[in-house]
């Protein structure tokens, strides 16, 4: 390999994002694009009559329920890297699309809602990014709610 490709691969960093069903990521993967500089205004997830969805909820579904059905993948370039984002869903219908998206990843962003905890699905993510060492950053979302308790 020779040296201007082996330096592109360096410089990438591709991170699922993955959680329990309405924890925020599809929220989060907005901030991101946002904050990143890949888009000029977030999106809103659940507003069925906004003027803008979230860039990730391409499909006429998504927007209509606000659910992820599958994986949406944005990039966005940020300081020397190429940051690659998979907004993966979270319902457990659609989790062999969440499964697939865990090989392809460097890590892992594990979105849990404060106010729900840690719930099965959770669990089972946890579960596939440990069998295949996945690196997992955990972000505690919807801290303006009352939360669980932390044990």
């Amino acid at each position: 390999m020779d040296d201007n490709t082996q330096k592109e691969i360096m410089r990438r960093r591709t991170f699922g994002i993955i959680s329990h069903p309405d924890a925020g990521k599809t929220t989060l993967t907005e901030k991101l694009l946002l904050f990143g500089g890949a888009i000029q205004q977030a999106g809103a997830v659940k507003a069925k009559n906004a003027a803008r969805h979230a860039t990730s909820d391409w499909m006429s579904i998504e927007k209509e329920r606000g659910i992820s059905v599958t994986t949406s993948v944005m990039k966005f370039n940020y300081r020397d890297f190429e940051i690659n984002l998979l907004d993966t869903p979270g319902h457990q219908d659609f989790s062999e699309d969440t499964y697939r998206v865990l090989t392809a990843v460097d890590s892992t962003l594990m979105v849990i809602d404060n106010a729900r905890g840690v719930e099965a699905q959770t669990e089972k993510l946890m579960e596939v990014c440990r069998m295949r060492n996945t690196p997992i950053i955990t972000f505690i979302n919807k801290l303006d709610r009352e939360g669980m308790a932390p044990l």
